[in-house]
């Protein structure tokens, strides 16, 4: 009748027809079990990329560290204890370093390498600031890649060895820096040589200025032969490079000039005044 419910289409077929054609919806196919192991992969994949994010981000942390700590270097009273301590917050780095290294084992380190550059790129920094601390010069990528190279612990060796394994070798896992990792966290050492170039000052030390202003010069010069040519994120970073070296040759020439005329206690302020003038000039915030 009028007043009755309309019968949808599909309620003309019988019932047991209905239910065989949504079990054939999806059948047990090869197309569909190469999607599942896509899926399987994919998911696999993405969980490694967020480890190794988190790892990259402990790594960041821990040289940052490291960095603040190399800072009390030109005003404590033994150098050498800030030097022993920053080493083993670099060991401790390393071992995160390490774990990166064993996530990446058969795996396409460039396809994870935007997880763990900021990490790689912050440990040069440090690594760097301490090698010029000690030497007066620049590390290596060569160098930076040797202290990468791990092998297993010897607790875990023993308890897994037998007696007749003792002459089998140890696993060793490694993690190359990038040659552009390498030179964008040079380019972060110049800001912190920059910021030691004013501590020394301040500290009395008169002529560690003069030797940051040439080494620095030696680095700007190199990255200039560089140019356009090198990666986007190295010709950004020279604008920084270029202000930090300005900053030392200021400090410099106010040494040069003017530093009979001003005490010692009053130059570090003197800096830090021409500084944030350079900066303003610059548009810098």
């Amino acid at each position: 009748g009028s007043g009755g419910f309309r019968k949808r289409k599909h309620d003309n077929f019988p019932h047991g027809q209905r239910r065989e054609e949504k079990e054939n919806v999806n059948p047990p196919s090869a197309l569909m079990s190469s999607f599942k192991s896509f899926q399987l992969e994919l998911d696999t994949r993405h969980d490694k990329y967020e480890r190794l994010v988190k790892l990259s981000r402990d790594i960041t942390i821990e040289s940052k560290r490291t960095i603040f700590l190399l800072h009390r270097f030109t005003s404590a009273p033994n150098g050498e204890e800030i030097l022993s301590e920053s080493e083993v917050k670099l060991d401790a780095v390393r071992r995160k370093i390490k774990q990166v290294a064993q996530e990446l084992i058969g795996e396409d380190m460039y396809q994870f390498h935007r997880a763990i550059s900021p990490g790689l790129q912050e440990y040069v920094e440090a690594v760097s600031f301490q090698y010029f601390i000690k030497t007066r010069s620049l590390i290596s990528v060569e160098e930076i890649n040797k202290q990468l190279i791990f092998t297993a612990e010897d607790r875990e060796e023993t308890t897994n060895m037998t007696s007749n394994s003792h002459d089998k070798q140890a696993p060793t896992w490694s993690l190359k820096v990038t040659p552009v990792d390498y030179l964008l966290g040079v380019a972060d050492l110049t800001g912190e040589l920059m910021r030691l170039c004013i501590s020394s000052v301040g500290n009395g030390d008169i002529d560690t200025p003069f030797e940051l202003s040439h080494f620095l010069r030696q680095i700007y010069d190199g990255f200039t032969f560089i140019g356009n040519t090198g990666p986007y994120e190295v010709s950004k970073k020279l604008y920084t490079l270029k202000q930090s070296l300005a900053k030392v040759e200021n400090a410099c020439y106010t040494l040069k000039v003017r530093g009979s005329e001003i005490p010692k206690h009053m130059l570090a302020d003197v800096f830090s005044t021409k500084t944030e003038l350079i900066d303003q000039e610059e548009g810098l915030p």
